[in-house]
C-alpha cells in the first residue's frame, strides 16, 4: 500500500505548458514577433559589448558594468525565449521536471543577478557624481571586478538554495501549467499541483525575494537620493545637466525593470491573473532587454560618440 501511494505521488514526470491557446495564425505570428524581439535583443546587447570592447576610451568601470549587463540580458532572453517560441508555435509544449527546475533557476538567477548588477551600477554612479574627485581611486579596476564577481555568485548561489528544495518536491497531478515558459508563475502553478508540503519552501522564497529585491532596490534609491541632492547643489546648469547624464540612461534602465517586476509580482492574487501575467511576461522578458542597449546608446553622449566614430570609419573604407 505504501508503494502504491509513493507510486501515485512520483508518477508526474513531464508537464505541460499552455502556452497561448488560440488560432494557428494567431500562435504563428505571435512567435515571429517574439523571434524578432528575443534576435534584436541579442543583437542589441552584443553590440554594446562589441562597442565597449573596441573603443579605449569606454574602458572604464561603467562601461565594464554595463558589459556585465548587457551578457546577462543576452543569456537571461535566452533562458525564456527558444522555449517560449516552441510552445507559442505547439512544437514543444511539453517539458520534464527537471528541464522546468533548470529554467526556473536560470530564470530566477539571472534575474536576481540582474537586480544586483543594476544595484552596483548605481553605487558607480553615486560615487563618479558625489566624490568625482576620488573616483577613479576608489572605484578602480580591481574593485569593479570584485562588485560584478559578487553580484554574479550571490545572484546564482542563494537561488541554487530554492532550486535544491523544490528539485525534492513530488507532483500528484494534474500536470498543466498555464504558461509559456518555467517561472515564478509556474513556481506558484508547480506549488499548487504539489503533493509536499510546500510552506517552508515558499517562506524561503519570499525570504529570499525580500533579501535580493529590498537590498538591491535600497542601495539603487539610496545612490540616487545622495546623486539627485548633490545635483541639485550644483550651480551651473550646464555642469548640472552633465552630472545628470551620467547617469539618466541607467535610470531609466532602473525605473523600467523595476517597473515591470514589481506590476507583474507585486499584486495581492497572483494565481488568479496568470492569463494577464502571460502577456506582462512578455513585456518584462524580451521588451524591456530590447529597450536596454538602445536606451544606453540613445542617452549616452560617449556611446554615441563611438557610434559615430565607428560608422564614418566604414563610411571611409567604403
Amino acid at each position: 500500500m505504501a508503494g502504491a501511494e509513493i507510486e501515485n505521488q512520483t508518477r508526474v514526470q513531464k508537464f505541460v505548458l499552455l502556452g497561448f491557446p488560440s488560432t494557428w495564425y494567431f500562435r504563428i505570428s505571435r512567435a515571429m514577433v517574439f523571434s524578432i524581439m528575443y534576435f534584436l535583443t541579442v543583437v542589441g546587447n552584443m553590440s554594446v559589448i562589441a562597442l565597449v570592447w573596441t573603443h579605449p576610451w569606454l574602458h572604464s568601470p561603467m562601461y565594464f558594468f554595463l558589459c556585465n549587463l548587457s551578457f546577462l540580458e543576452i543569456w537571461y532572453t535566452t533562458a525564456c525565449a527558444p522555449k517560449a517560441i516552441g510552445v507559442m508555435l505547439g512544437k514543444s509544449q511539453t517539458s520534464s521536471f527537471t528541464g522546468c527546475i533548470l529554467q526556473l533557476y536560470f530564470v530566477f538567477s539571472l534575474g536576481s543577478t540582474e537586480c544586483l548588477i543594476l544595484a552596483v551600477m548605481a553605487y558607480d554612479c553615486y560615487l563618479a557624481v558625489c566624490h568625482p574627485l576620488c573616483y577613479s581611486s576608489l572605484m578602480n579596476s580591481t574593485f569593479s571586478s570584485q562588485l560584478a564577481l559578487i553580484s554574479w555568485l550571490c545572484g546564482f548561489l542563494v537561488i541554487s538554495v530554492l532550486a535544491s528544495l523544490i528539485s525534492r518536491l513530488s507532483f500528484c497531478g494534474p500536470n498543466i501549467i498555464n504558461h509559456f515558459v518555467c517561472d515564478i508563475d509556474s513556481w506558484i502553478a508547480l506549488s499548487s499541483l504539489s503533493c509536499t508540503d510546500t510552506s517552508l519552501i515558499e517562506l524561503i522564497a519570499f525570504i529570499i525575494s525580500i533579501i535580493v529585491v529590498m537590498v538591491s532596490c535600497a542601495i539603487t534609491l539610496v545612490s540616487y537620493f545622495y546623486i539627485i541632492s548633490t545635483i541639485l547643489r550644483i550651480p551651473s546648469a550646464q555642469s548640472r545637466q552633465r552630472a545628470f547624464s551620467t547617469c539618466s540612461a541607467h535610470l531609466t534602465v532602473v525605473t523600467i525593470w523595476y517597473g515591470s517586476i514589481t506590476f507583474l509580482y507585486v499584486k495581492p492574487s497572483a494565481q488568479n491573473s496568470l492569463d494577464l501575467n502571460k502577456t506582462i511576461n512578455i513585456f518584462s522578458t524580451v521588451v524591456t532587454l530590447i529597450l536596454n542597449p538602445f536606451i544606453y546608446t540613445l542617452r549616452n553622449k560617449e556611446v554615441k560618440e563611438a557610434l559615430v566614430k565607428m560608422f564614418s570609419r566604414r563610411s571611409n573604407w567604403i
